[in-house]
């Protein structure tokens, strides 16, 4: 299909052949504002209309393929994103939990040997005993595509917390559990724990992320500019993972075709930078994805801090205006010797131009694509539109600064009443740990949001909000199973015990007869009552 003209002859049509091009992968190279997401727009709007079967998922940190599509696409960002947390590799959940610094061996280990668990906990609620039996048999890992939920995983820390042997572990379980309490109370991580990621819901985000079936709507946009910076190579190996795995067990029946922008921060040409799972993910698809129909294309600004495995595997490549010699001299090594006299102008092409070479192309060619129309050029948030001198007295500073601090969480009014009626039932057990059932991932959240007003006539510094949800019968000295009231009994029975018997004539100033000289004192028996009392165990006596 025709893409636009040569440049040497406007008269010229530069053609590609669009199944070679999405067979074997494409990329896209050039330095900022030479037009890059426009040429990635005319493309895929050239694929989608050679084959309409193709489903496109665009990984978008600047927001800006949304208006490109119109209504072929369908956009998703963090306020519609339901991208449950159990759908995250052990890895990858992992990398949200630390906050992208490296994990903790052990509190990882901790992981890997409790989620599995959850996983048979949450699978185990809703069958009977034969088909749990039967379940258990099959092997459920920690990086299972199964649901389970956060409430069960912090019980099952929480029970080994209480254990008495393995002392030398319990510091990572604290220090895990902090960390998975705070993760589940940020709001910006709401689009993983909210209440709709509690339940099996991986047919329905399959459905809408990857266009199965596509409705009319074969172009999904996944805005990352909204997600935390730690967490946007999570959810890009999840996106790129379950994109070859749909082409893998599908047998090759969904075309689809996965657009890196700004692919060079998620595999860098560094080893130690990056996310190994991200660069797993997109490796596999530039290796093996041919065969299962999955494509994969690759825009970037450096071609020169891009992993050279991946560039190897685009067969064909749009080299735009490039200023760097070293990213001008992995161009020059991909193109073929006779043409190499057509590198000489990549520094000083204008914008729109490209040198296209690779399988889609007859022979190299130097090009300028065609013209987009003005509703379908890409653009942030209107950014492309040129404002009115009146747009900073109509913007709402607000609004801003709330959407920075991430002041809309969660709406967990709904689960309140659900944790208030556990903590009245688990109120008087005398545990000193947490162990108190909840009844979905939000009570935790509302646990530290109203620990303070719910402990405010036991401890008046609980105002604020801590990491660790404590009840008041856990607290020293705040009354409870080891408060005041049981100090106060135990003296109580220790004054009774250690008291003589009331004697009503007796008189308190006369001192007890003292033996004579040589004369033994009688010893004290040793069945006596007074002694049996002494030696019986204190619980025992309190729980009397």
């Amino acid at each position: 299909c025709t893409i636009g003209k040569l440049t040497q002859d406007e008269s010229l049509d530069a053609t590609i052949h669009v199944p070679s091009m999405l067979e074997k992968h494409f990329a896209i190279v050039g330095t900022t504002g030479v037009g890059k997401s426009t040429a990635v727009t005319l493309l895929l709007h050239k694929a989608i209309q050679a084959d309409p079967s193709l489903r496109v998922l665009i990984l978008d940190p600047h927001n800006e393929f949304a208006s490109a599509f119109g209504d072929l696409a369908v956009v998703i960002d963090t306020d519609t994103l339901d991208l449950p947390f159990w759908l995250f590799k052990l890895e990858e959940f992992a990398e949200v939990i630390f906050r992208g610094r490296p994990p903790v061996p052990e509190e990882m280990d901790i992981l890997r040997d409790l989620i599995p668990e959850a996983k048979r906990a949450f699978r185990g609620s809703s069958e009977n005993g034969l088909m749990r039996r039967a379940s258990e048999k099959s092997s459920v890992t920690s990086d299972t595509p199964v649901p389970f939920r956060i409430a069960d995983l912090l019980a099952l820390v929480d029970e080994r917390i209480g254990r008495l042997e393995g002392r030398a572990e319990k510091p990572h379980l604290r220090s895990l559990k902090v960390k998975i309490m705070s993760a589940i109370n940020d709001p910006r991580y709401h689009f993983m724990f909210s209440s709709n990621t509690i339940t099996d819901t991986i047919l329905d985000t399959i459905a809408r992320i990857f266009r199965i079936p596509g409705e009319g709507k074969p172009v999904t946009t996944f805005q990352l500019a909204g997600i935390p910076s730690e967490v946007v190579n999570s959810v890009a190996s999840v996106l790129c993972r379950m994109a070859f795995e749909i082409g893998l067990w599908s047998n090759g029946g969904v075309h689809m075709l996965v657009v890196c922008e700004e692919a060079h921060r998620y595999v860098p040409a560094d080893p130690k930078l990056g996310f190994l799972p991200t660069r797993q993910a997109i490796s596999r698809i530039a290796k093996e994805g041919r065969k299962y129909g999955v494509s994969l294309g690759i825009i970037t600004q450096r071609p020169g801090e891009l992993d050279p495995t991946i560039l190897s595997q685009c067969s064909t490549i749009f080299a735009m205006r490039l200023a760097n010699d070293h990213d001008q001299e992995i161009i020059r090594s991909a193109i073929p010797n006779s043409s190499s006299s057509t590198t000489g102008f990549i520094s000083s092409i204008g914008n729109g131009e490209a040198i296209a070479f690779g399988e889609a192309v007859a022979v190299p060619m130097r090009m300028r694509f065609s013209r987009v129309e003005t509703n379908r050029l890409p653009k942030v948030n209107g950014a492309g539109l040129k404002t009115s001198d009146e747009t900073p007295q109509s913007v709402d500073v607000r609004n801003i600064v709330a959407r920075m601090r991430s002041i809309s969480g969660p709406d967990i009014s709904g689960f309140q009443n659900s944790y208030l009626s556990t903590q009245g039932q688990n109120a008087s057990l005398p545990t000193g740990y947490e162990d108190a059932p909840y009844e979905d991932e939000e009570d935790y959240i509302e646990t530290l949001q109203n620990a303070a007003p719910m402990q405010a006539s036991y401890n008046p510094r609980a105002a604020e909000p801590t990491h660790e949800p404590y009840r008041p019968d856990m607290l020293p000295g705040a009354g409870g199973a080891y408060g005041q009231p049981t100090q106060d009994r135990f003296d109580a029975i220790r004054r009774e015990l250690t008291s003589e018997p009331p004697h009503p004539a007796a008189d308190p100033y006369r001192q007890p007869p003292r033996p004579a000289f040589g004369e033994q004192q009688e010893p004290r028996r040793e069945g006596s009552i007074r002694d049996q009392l002494l030696k019986k165990p204190l619980s025992s006596l309190i729980r009397r």
